[in-house]
């Protein structure tokens, strides 16, 4: 399929729908997360993302991926690519593979500190901010560069202004849209846009939702990217934590209401965080579309 820039898809007159999924570490993972692809796929998603390890494995993965997506799925696929454990060089050479594979899109992070290490530390001869990763695939490369934010500000920043600060000069460095951090009280996507665009960020910004299956793990999930629970849900959650299909109606709910909302008031699309899972998904998207019908795909393509 020929390759399609995700800032263009972005204006092409209807919500854009993402969807994001990882690597498996074996092949043993590998056929839950084609059954997901082949699932979602018939709901023709605008476009999908694919996480990036910090391994050399996992960067080849990810690759491997991006380009079997494309190949195999006709979806239009964003490598991530991270900051972390390599050297320009080696950041250099995984460009200039995707680059080769025909894949148009990277969404340029720092990312988090590895399990045990309190803080990012940078290769010696890498980058310190995804501003600077930016600046370097823009430079190498024609990419369409996305670029992360965080509604309720990075868990690293020292106040809003500064974390604020710290994303316009992404976007100057060359990211031409932006995709949340998951959310699940949608003031704060609204407080956030409209504090970005006060600060001059012009791009736009997909609202990241990621389905509540499991309340141990959203509260792992919030605790490490400083996202809160309302209240009210959390109590709901507790609730229910020993009865898991309970849980899934209303994480399935409370996703559902969030994305209807955020369309409704102009989101320009939703990202959602599969964690190489459909079913959750599948459920909302499926509503959504009795609502935002996706657009047919062209003869031919």
């Amino acid at each position: 399929m020929p390759a399609m820039r995700i800032r263009e898809l972005l204006y092409g007159g209807r919500p854009c729908i993402s969807f994001e999924f990882f690597p498996p570490k074996d092949e043993a993972g590998f056929e839950p997360l084609r059954e997901a692809l082949a699932s979602l796929r018939e709901l023709r998603p605008t476009y999908v993302s694919v996480t990036y390890g910090a391994g050399g494995g996992t960067r080849r993965r990810t690759v491997e991926l991006v380009t079997q997506i494309r190949r195999d799925y006709g979806i239009e696929a964003m490598a991530h690519l991270t900051c972390l454990g390599a050297s320009r060089d080696e950041i250099g050479e995984v460009l200039d593979t995707l680059s080769a594979a025909g894949v148009e899109n990277v969404l340029a992070l720092r990312g988090d500190p590895p399990r045990g290490q309190e803080r990012f530390e940078p290769h010696p001869q890498g980058f310190r901010y995804a501003s600077e990763l930016a600046a370097f695939a823009r430079q190498r490369h024609r990419f369409c560069l996305a670029g992360a934010c965080y509604p309720e500000v990075h868990p690293e920043a020292p106040d809003a202004a500064t974390d604020l600060a710290n994303l316009k000069r992404k976007v100057e460095a060359g990211c031409e849209f932006l995709i949340t951090q998951l959310f699940f009280d949608n003031q704060c996507y609204w407080d956030f846009v409209a504090r970005a665009r006060g600060a001059g960020i012009g791009v736009p910004i997909l609202p990241g939702i990621m389905p509540i299956t499991n309340v141990a793990q959203v509260e792992r999930f919030t605790q490490m990217c400083g996202a809160t629970l309302p209240a009210s849900l959390l109590a709901e959650l507790r609730r229910l934590e020993d009865d898991p299909h309970a849980v899934l109606s209303l994480g399935v709910a409370h996703a559902t209401a969030q994305c209807l909302e955020l369309l409704q008031r102009g989101a320009p699309g939703i990202h959602f965080y599969t964690l190489n899972k459909s079913p959750a998904t599948r459920t909302i998207l499926m509503a959504l579309q009795n609502v935002y019908p996706p657009a047919r795909t062209p003869a031919g393509a």
